[in-house]
């Protein structure tokens, strides 16, 4: 048998060995489970809403007109009732997500930014995306940051950031 050629199990086996560690750094980086578990908890929140508006909000419109579901409102062939219930489940998972993002940035949880930024970030001098006070170096695009001195609010933030993330 020629030492060269090898079998075609072997060289799948060794092609996957030298893939997989790539492979793992890749499914398992930051962002990718981040991704993940976005989709997942997004998933079930979207029912939960689901089960808001359909179980209590529209339950309550159903006590004033009298239709729990707007569905079957139709003229002739439109059936414009059906869209309305989207609409109004939309609505209500935009609001409730707003809601949301809002008591999460309070918290300083999470990279939201309005306006005026979120206590304990930055913006990156060459790409604008928000980074930690604390960087030295932009976690988006490599550049350099010059250190900052931190007022007694963002080091307030920064030790309850790390104070959830060691739990």
């Amino acid at each position: 048998m020629d030492n060269h050629k090898t079998s075609i199990p072997e060289r799948l086996i060794t092609t996957l060995g030298s893939v997989w560690p790539e492979f793992k750094a890749f499914a398992l980086s930051g962002n990718m489970f981040d991704l993940a578990l976005g989709f997942i908890i997004g998933t079930a929140f979207s029912k939960l809403v689901d089960s808001l508006a359909g179980d209590v909000i529209m339950q309550c419109i159903a006590a004033v007109f009298g239709k729990p579901d707007f569905r079957n409102v139709a003229i002739g062939p439109v059936r414009y009732g059906s869209f309305l219930t989207e609409l109004l489940n939309f609505l209500l998972l935009a609001t409730v997500l707003f809601m949301l993002v809002k008591l999460l940035g309070k918290a300083g949880l999470g990279n939201f930014t309005g306006r005026g930024g979120t206590r304990g970030t930055r913006s990156c001098t060459h790409c604008k995306e928000n980074v930690s006070v604390r960087a030295l170096k932009c976690k988006w695009c490599g550049v350099d940051l010059h250190p900052v001195m931190l007022d007694a609010a963002d080091k307030e933030i920064i030790a309850s950031r790390d104070k959830i993330m060691e739990a």
